[in-house]
């Protein structure tokens, strides 16, 4: 990486980088590995951690460039960390259990924001607001939850999910005449809720959404398949020849999982 950012005879598209231009490579690279993780494909695993520590030595370097720190001091700095935030390994505390550790671990970051002079003392201090926005509900519902904040189990979750789907109809009744504002509010509780939801039937969200995604995919994939058979295409059907299609290919993936 050195070499590609040298002056002199480096390569022009890296030298032109900063750490904003490449902070969504840095994401992409790390919703690949998670890609790779869903379709269990080891070997591409590999490629892609290979790709996400490649942003990881990038912004090292570029850091480095400018006098602030280097990779080595990255790695110091997270095994400094690992050690603080595990004392029950490698120091003399005791945990009971994996969720005690959770409770440990909140509380040592809570101190390590004090210490570094950070004076939000609420909960819902630290949580990144550069998450993706299902991330981050599920972080800011789990932090208020630690302190009682939350449903008993998913059953009044699913009621409220009902309630706040009712009024995103109530908003889309208006037609025309509908507030942007406030139906894109009702849609935002509505998703809220719905992450809170996952989380009660404890559904990794992210993972939910990525299987429907791919599911949507390789249905909508079939469905041109068997348009083609047929001589035809999606674009020129109408919508009840193509919902027609749809099903075929729901029925030929039940057929192949037996």
């Amino acid at each position: 990486m050195a070499r590609l950012r040298d002056p002199a005879q480096g390569c022009p598209w890296d030298l032109e980088q900063d750490f904003a231009s490449i902070a969504a490579y840095t994401i992409e690279e790390a919703y690949e590995v998670a890609d790779a993780i869903d379709r269990q494909d080891l070997a591409g695993l590999k490629d892609e951690l290979g790709d996400l520590l490649l942003q990881v030595v990038f912004h090292a370097q570029m850091a480095r460039e400018q006098g602030a720190f280097g990779f080595d001091d990255v790695v110091a700095a997270i095994c400094d960390k690992m050690v603080r935030r595990h004392s029950h390994v490698f120091g003399d505390s005791q945990v009971a259990d994996a969720e005690q550790q959770t409770l440990k671990w909140e509380e040592i970051k809570r101190a390590e924001r004090a210490a570094a002079g950070e004076r939000d003392g609420s909960a819902l201090a630290g949580i990144a607001r550069g998450l993706p926005e299902w991330q981050r509900a599920l972080k800011l519902q789990s932090r208020a939850a630690r302190v009682g904040f939350d449903w008993p189990g998913p059953a009044p979750v699913l009621d409220k999910v009902q309630e706040e789907l009712e009024e995103v109809r109530a908003e889309l009744a208006h037609g025309a005449a509908v507030d942007p504002a406030r139906l894109q509010d009702e849609i935002g509780d509505l998703l809220f809720v719905c992450a809170n939801l996952a989380r009660h039937a404890k559904v990794d969200v992210g993972a939910a959404l990525r299987h429907a995604n791919l599911k949507f995919e390789r249905r909508f994939r079939a469905m041109e398949r068997l348009a083609q058979q047929d001589g035809g295409a999606l674009d020129g059907l109408s919508l009840a020849q193509q919902e027609a299609y749809w099903q075929r290919a729901k029925d030929e993936e039940r057929a192949a999982a037996g």
